[in-house]
């Protein structure tokens, strides 16, 4: 007897719902039909409406648009103390250099993650379609030739066709260095003094025609 009357709620719930979508679909027609009939008989109105609703949706991503540029640029302005980047874990530091890239005008600019990341910690493209890849070194010590061969590997074969770009917060050192420049396709290197340049925005990657832009660190480490 119980599980019969759980059947029959069961059915009644079912015969419940299709009454609410009849009913749902009668006045979205009924919707149609009143808006069809007011633009028949009134499409000056229409059209007015239809071009301030055009217009307010276009305001709301233009204002939507300018609130997280003001939040990108307070958020870099608040980390461009070198200080601060030294106190930052190994995926901060990654997500403040793909914010200070979005800034510099690259599209795209995805982090790729800790985890099976394939030696790459960050792609971009230009507004022109070229691709980068971006690996981050939160480093207090000095950065060394095995991590650029590695770096180089992973252009050459996952990312091929990528500008290879290797920021760090520390320095390079002489090996290093030969090895990130004398590449088959030389690395963009951005050490720990010209880092804050770009932090700053006075030293872009993409050119500038006010500012110029960045192609290699300073001095290696010795």
């Amino acid at each position: 007897m119980a599980r019969g009357s759980g059947r029959g709620k069961k059915r009644r719930r079912s015969s419940g719902d299709g009454g609410l979508w009849v009913l749902g679909v009668l006045i979205a027609v009924a919707a149609i039909v009143v808006v069809a009939r007011f633009v028949n008989e009134h499409p000056g109105w229409a059209a007015a409406i239809v071009c301030a609703a055009a217009l307010a949706l276009v305001g709301g991503l233009f204002l939507r648009f300018r609130v997280i540029e003001r939040r990108r640029a307070q958020f870099l302005a608040a980390n461009v103390e070198l200080a601060k980047v030294d106190r930052m874990s190994g995926p901060e530091f990654e997500h403040l250099i793909a914010e200070r890239m979005t800034a510099d005008g690259f599209r795209q600019v995805r982090e790729t993650g800790r985890s099976g990341d394939r030696g790459v910690d960050i792609t971009a493209t230009t507004p022109k379609g070229q691709r980068y890849a971006v690996q981050c070194k939160r480093y207090s010590k000095t950065v060394g030739a095995p991590e650029v061969r590695n770096f180089l590997g992973a252009l050459a074969n996952t990312f091929a066709g990528h500008t290879g770009v290797l920021v760090t917060s520390g320095r390079l050192t002489r090996q290093a260095r030969e090895e990130a420049l004398t590449a088959r396709q030389p690395l963009l290197l951005i050490e720990r003094d010209r880092l804050a340049d770009w932090l700053l925005g006075t030293a872009p990657l993409l050119p500038q025609p006010h500012l110029g832009f960045l192609i290699e660190g300073d001095e290696p480490a010795t």
